[in-house]
């Protein structure tokens, strides 16, 4: 088999990732590498008051598993297994996590857990977290890319799947694999990683929130196995003549597997990332965002809304376009333009208060986004996916309209958030944090993230988070 003996797409994304040096990396990926960071403490603690979340802790802690890697904002340390896996579930469950366009998943719910478990486990610095979580996201957004869209399209959820990957990368940067190790974690990920139907999200199931610590989990088993000498095929993801490589037995059509490779590192994967201001779907953030400037820009109140018709492209109205029905979960919620368009004109905002279980269960709020609909526009479809465009019609009783659109919702790296707007999301967030989480804690967190490269051990960063 050819590519068993010559380097094939697996082994040199691998060698790539094992080879990731700080001093190598441009100021901007450090940068990026950093706001990741700060982006992923936001959105765990955005998410400790959901039930669902409050279930899969105290699931974890009643285990009694003693470690050093810090469950975060919960109090209590265990294995980096399990530590893992709750911080990725944490990240995920409020839907505001980082992401990418290209290859339809959100690489940090899995790479950064991973990285920051092996570094608490370890005592190692900032700078090798960095490196950790650069290769991840490398691994993590390629292997997605190559993917998509027929990944998605045939079922499966590229955050759980593909994010296992990013999380055997940064594991095996920290342990300082070869490119023969990572290669041989990369193939134990290709076997370990969880299926994460897209049933699960569509249904609007709560065990769609563990994908990110499924993955996060399953990436460290993967690295840890290589690291003792546990072996998988070093040509997992592209396959052989047997046809049983992983790109080519989850996706509906052939892969594009030169996206594993081209350009290296010419720009880094992680400066595709995104950012959301919201605590849903991507798809439904042109909507949300154009809702919320309607609201601010003009006086009324919702019992003056006639209807409102949300005009988008083909997959937003076939993956969010859905209603929201009474008992249905935040899961749900998150993937109802609707839902998330309603909450935004009456609650003026769209972030963790969205989706608790009180906000979820008020019948007024459920029965005002029945009168939101969802259209494909055409042209707004040819422009998709280069621009998430969405257009709002606002009709009022009074007969008057109000349209809003918005091409490229806020976090796109086109339009970007910096350093200073998650740092406000992670304020805003912190109202679900521990009462002890105080301005002044608040302020050492932020500033030890946006100073990272210069920890001598990251053990001092998770005591703050």
């Amino acid at each position: 088999m050819n590519n068993i003996e010559k380097p094939g797409y697996t082994e040199k994304l691998a060698q790539f990732c094992s080879g990731v040096r700080f001093e190598d990396l441009p100021k901007e990926v450090i940068h990026k590498a950093k706001l990741c960071i700060l982006d992923y403490v936001a959105n765990v603690h955005g998410s400790l008051k959901l039930e669902a979340v409050q279930n899969v802790i105290a699931y974890i802690r009643s285990l009694g598993v003693q470690g050093k890697a810090s469950v975060h904002g919960c109090g209590f340390a265990t294995d980096i297994h399990h530590a893992a896996f709750v911080n990725g579930t944490t990240a995920e469950a409020i839907e505001a996590q980082d992401g990418v366009r290209f290859g339809g998943n959100h690489p940090g719910v899995a790479v950064i857990p991973a990285a920051l478990a092996i570094g608490q486990d370890t005592g190692l610095g900032g700078k090798q977290i960095i490196e950790a979580i650069v290769a991840g996201y490398e691994a993590a957004n390629r292997v997605a890319a190559a993917m998509h869209p027929w990944h998605t399209l045939g079922g499966f959820l590229p955050t759980g799947t593909c994010g296992t990957f990013g999380a055997a990368a940064a594991a095996g940067r920290l342990y300082a694999f070869d490119g023969k190790t990572m290669t041989a974690a990369f193939g134990n990920a290709g076997f370990l990683l969880p299926v994460s139907t897209a049933e699960n999200l569509m249904g609007g199931f709560t065990i769609k929130i563990v994908q990110g610590g499924q993955a996060a989990s399953a990436g460290l088993m993967a690295a840890g196995l290589a690291k003792n000498k546990v072996t998988g095929a070093p040509y997992i993801i592209e396959g052989s003549e047997l046809n049983g490589g992983f790109a080519k037995i989850t996706t509906a059509a052939d892969p594009t597997l030169e996206r594993l490779t081209q350009n290296l590192g010419q720009p880094y994967s992680i400066m595709d990332v995104y950012f959301k201001p919201y605590t849903a779907c991507r798809h439904t953030h042109g909507a949300a965002q154009a809702a919320l400037a309607v609201r601010q820009e003009n006086a009324f109140t919702p019992a003056d809304i006639e209807s409102v018709i949300v005009f988008s492209y083909g997959l937003a109205q076939l993956a969010v376009g859905k209603h929201l029905i009474a008992g249905d979960s935040f899961v749900a919620a998150q993937f109802s333009i609707p839902y998330v368009v309603a909450a935004c004109l009456v609650d003026g905002e769209l972030g963790p208060s969205q989706l608790t279980e009180t906000r979820l269960k008020d019948n007024a709020l459920i029965e005002f986004s029945k009168k939101v609909t969802v259209q494909t526009d055409e042209t707004l479809n040819k422009a998709y996916p280069d621009k998430t465009s969405s257009r709002i019609e606002i009709l009022f009783k009074n007969k008057s309209l109000i349209t809003k659109q918005v091409d490229i919702p806020k976090g796109d790296p086109r339009d970007p958030m910096d350093a200073r707007d998650i740092t406000l999301k992670l304020k805003c967030f912190a109202k679900n944090m521990k009462e002890d989480m105080d301005d002044g804690k608040q302020e050492r967190l932020i500033t030890s993230i946006l100073d990272l490269e210069n920890l001598e051990n990251i053990n001092d960063l998770a005591k703050l988070i």
